[in-house]
């Protein structure tokens, strides 16, 4: 029961970040809100860590409290990304009804996803379409390089429409993988999951392109954007047929 307690408690600390990132975004500090979602891929991870480790079957309760925070972390604040601009508002002014159609996008097609995962889905092997916290990561990366601090310069449209494409990722019919252990590409998503706190906490100190700060964090943003590529082009192709994962004795 105690490990269950602490589940519960990850899953709460992941809506708590979740509603700070939005906060952050509002008091325009996106790097600090990209930070605040990358620590709820983290909290969640733990939820589900403590979920196997209390022996406890799944219940209907910590399923929806799951997908409630997943959908403020990993959907709401990273509409709010999408849509508040509270710097270089000129480039983004002719954006915004593209900039809110993106966001709507995420937000609707994230709480959408979350729905039929709880309600239908949850048993499987394998994801349906990509998970909430990895499209998180895509766009994190992309707001990074065209963005804030724009590693690759301020850039509305290819974020506009690099969103869209990765919010209809997440309702594709098509089969990712869970990155669990002796997963093939859990450790390309290791990196990645290192690589962006390694980003965005340098980029809390605001450091001048060209220091060695900024270089540092735009290099670990590289990384991540690789790793973030690696599992949407070749996460399908790692899910096990469904004969092989009959033969093997998973769950279905």
């Amino acid at each position: 029961m105690a490990t269950r307690l602490w589940a519960n408690l990850a899953t709460l600390a992941n809506a708590t970040v979740g509603v700070g990132a939005i906060a952050y975004v509002l008091a325009g500090n996106k790097l600090w809100a990209m930070l605040l979602i990358i620590a709820g891929i983290g909290f969640d991870g733990l939820d589900g860590f403590f979920h196997r480790r209390s022996g406890l079957p799944p219940n209907l309760f910590g399923r929806i409290a799951d997908s409630a925070a997943d959908a403020i972390t990993f959907g709401l604040a990273p509409a709010a990304l999408l849509i508040v601009h509270t710097d270089r508002i000129a480039l983004w002014q002719p954006w915004t009804a593209g900039t809110i159609v993106a966001g709507a996008a995420v937000a609707a097609l994230a709480i959408g996803r979350l729905v039929w995962f709880t309600a239908r889905a949850h048993h499987l092997p394998h994801f349906v379409g990509v998970p909430t916290p990895q499209n998180a990561i895509g766009l994190v990366v992309v707001l990074l390089l065209f963005d804030t601090p724009a590693f690759l310069g301020t850039r509305p449209e290819v974020v506009v429409g690099l969103a869209l494409v990765l919010a209809a990722t997440m309702v594709v019919p098509v089969p990712f993988p869970k990155i669990r252990r002796g997963a093939r590409l859990r450790l390309p998503m290791t990196v990645t999951g290192i690589a962006l706190p390694v980003a965005l906490v340098p980029l809390q100190f605001r450091p001048g392109p060209g220091s060695l700060l900024y270089e540092a964090a735009f290099a670990a943003t590289l990384v991540a954007a690789a790793g973030a590529a690696a599992y949407y082009l070749a996460g399908p192709a790692t899910v096990p047929p469904p004969a092989a994962a009959e033969g093997s004795g998973a769950p279905r």
